[in-house]
């Protein structure tokens, strides 16, 4: 019995097509919807995490300027860090196991006729330990080209590519804004990228060589600090900051004017801001298939009223109550089911679209996409519910004579 009025819906939902089809639509959309931005937003976030992991684990950044107003503090007057800080922080916080200082600047690197566009950084050797960068080819700095400033530089792959396409760069002269600079090691390739941009693409040189010839101060930008396994954040930071604050001379009544950004904090935030932006997204998009289940109440309501002489002939040969209201309650449910379906096809699509576009991770959460199935055939039973028990109640006699 239930087989046959599957079929007999399943005939009625191919009988009027168009109608159909438009009344599924909100289903479409509303699941699709859901699908498609739960995946990219399960995308975006292993993307931040990811971007974060390949900065390195346990690891502290030191910035100038205030607090609260994110790197560099918007605060231009705020005295620089220096590499003389780094020295301080590694010898009198036994806690840290790496501190390296990092001042970095945008140049044109030009070999041959190829110039490209690259973000420099100056550096000593342990910035590669605490970055969790490793080379592919070459070296690192010797102690006597970090002392003397000797300008020679390692490339990231995409750098090393864009100069001289495939191969081994080490031992090329390069010119690195107004210098020559050799090459003497390149690094390994590593898929992450950090906040969007491509970690590969970087010229990397020891820093004295770098405040001489380039920047012409000895400034850094930032001092990136690694320590121990076992240890929290939230212990060593307060260490930090005491020390900073004595070596800048900072009274008890002033503000710190440099900022200790925890990286695991920041993914852990930014990892709620898309969360809850895909929360939000998904609740507007779910408010789709409540439209589209007061949709398929209104053809329903439509359908009894069409077919009220048919529902009359069959009470009058023998149908029940429960038969009528299960035949139109089945064709609500074969409608929202139909929708359901074409919503995950179509939202699992876009998904992937959306994840390639914004060349993130295809993630689906396969219980979000069951989840938003069945809560499709929900729609159909709370929505088909009402049309299916009106034609029930209908009285045989009355129905019989409908025109």
């Amino acid at each position: 019995m239930l087989f046959e009025t599957f079929r007999l819906a399943l005939l009625t939902v191919a009988r009027n097509k168009l109608r159909s089809f438009l009344t599924v639509l909100g289903i479409v959309i509303g699941v699709a919807s859901v699908i498609a931005m739960v995946t990219v937003g399960q995308g975006s976030t292993a993307a931040v995490q990811s971007d974060v992991a390949s900065l390195g684990s346990n690891l502290l950044m030191l910035r100038p300027g205030q607090p609260g107003r994110g790197p560099g503090g918007g605060q231009n007057d705020a005295t620089p860090l220096s590499a003389a800080d780094a020295e301080a922080l590694l010898a009198e916080i036994p806690d840290l196991v790496a501190v390296t200082p990092v001042a970095t600047r945008t140049q044109n690197v030009v070999y041959g006729d190829v110039t490209q566009t690259v973000t420099v950084s100056g550096t000593d050797n342990a910035y590669f330990p605490v970055r969790g960068w490793t080379l592919s080819q070459g070296r690192m700095f010797t102690e006597q080209e970090l002392r003397a400033g000797t300008p020679v530089c390692v490339l990231g792959t995409t750098t090393a590519k864009a100069l001289i396409g495939e191969g081994n760069p080490v031992g090329i002269q390069i010119r690195v804004g107004k210098i020559t600079c050799e090459v003497v090691g390149m690094l390994t390739r590593r898929e992450a990228s950090t906040f969007g941009q491509d970690d590969n693409d970087t010229v990397i040189m020891p820093l004295t060589a770098f405040q001489r010839r380039i920047s012409g101060n000895r400034n850094v930008s930032s001092i990136s600090v690694t320590f121990a396994d076992g240890l929290a954040a939230e212990a060593v930071t307060p260490k930090i900051q005491a020390l900073m604050r004595e070596r800048r001379g900072l009274t008890d009544d002033k503000a710190d004017d440099f900022n200790v950004f925890d990286m695991k904090q920041i993914s852990s935030m930014l990892t709620g801001i898309t969360g809850t932006l895909t929360g939000l997204l998904s609740a507007v998009a779910g408010i789709s298939l409540l439209v589209g289940g007061i949709g398929i109440m209104n053809i329903m309501l439509v359908s009894v009223t069409e077919r009220t002489r048919e529902i009359g002939i069959r009470m009058a040969i023998g149908a029940t109550e429960g038969q009528v209201l299960m035949q139109f309650l089945v064709e609500a449910v074969v409608l929202s089911l139909i929708g359901g379906f074409l919503g995950v096809v179509l939202g699992l699509g876009l998904g992937w679209a959306g994840s390639v576009a914004l060349d993130v991770g295809f993630a689906p959460d396969w219980r979000v996409t069951v989840a938003a199935f069945v809560f499709s055939a929900l729609v159909g039973v709370v929505f088909g519910y009402f049309p299916a028990r009106r034609a029930a109640r209908l009285d045989p006699i009355e129905a019989l004579r409908h025109q």
